[in-house]
């Protein structure tokens, strides 16, 4: 299987952890969803504030990328991170209403990209709970390195343009690395 476009790259170096993870509000019980996991950077740091009374669901396309994480699970005893093989705009293998925040870190741009960014959207709606947040991490619309093309690149206002129809509001908007930005929003 031909890996998906950006598999391999990780933004977690790029950006401020703590900043992210204080913004993710992630507590011992909480059931985090990371849409677009690569090799589980976030997906780890997570792992440590949410502890193993709660959850982490890892899903990515790439298969090499979600075994490294299944590894990096074993390897350290983190009972409560699941990390599985996923079309993210399909069918995520998850009941409705069952997590309290969505990541998608650097990686909606390139669901948009191929065409299934409703569908990660609409998929994300679905598994959040009410009052669920949807954090999203994307590179500023600018020619820069590293990062996707300035063409691919979503700007906050694009991001929001995505989200808003699917049920959420915007809750804030900062800046968390050198190009990269945090945006979260609430479902209503």
């Amino acid at each position: 299987m031909t890996p998906p476009h950006g598999a391999g790259k990780s933004s977690f170096d790029l950006i401020d952890s703590d900043l992210v993870l204080s913004e993710l509000r992630l507590h011992p019980d909480t059931v985090m969803l990371d849409l677009g996991c690569g090799v589980g950077n976030y997906t780890l740091a997570a792992a440590e504030r949410i502890g193993p009374a709660g959850a982490i669901h890892a899903f990515d396309l790439w298969e090499e990328g979600v075994a490294a994480l299944r590894e990096s699970v074993r390897a350290r005893g983190l009972g409560q991170i699941r990390a599985d093989v996923a079309d993210l705009g399909g069918q995520l293998p998850l009941p409705d209403e069952s997590a309290h925040v969505v990541l998608m870190a650097t990686v909606l741009h390139d669901l948009v990209e191929a065409g299934v960014g409703e569908g990660a959207l609409r998929q994300t709606a679905r598994v959040l709970r009410p009052g669920g947040r949807l954090v999203i991490i994307e590179f500023e619309k600018v020619d820069s390195h590293p990062g996707p093309p300035a063409a691919i690149r979503l700007s906050p206002e694009e991001v929001e343009a995505l989200v808003i129809p699917h049920g959420f509001r915007k809750e804030k908007l900062l800046q968390v690395g050198d190009p990269l930005f945090l945006i979260s929003f609430v479902l209503s």
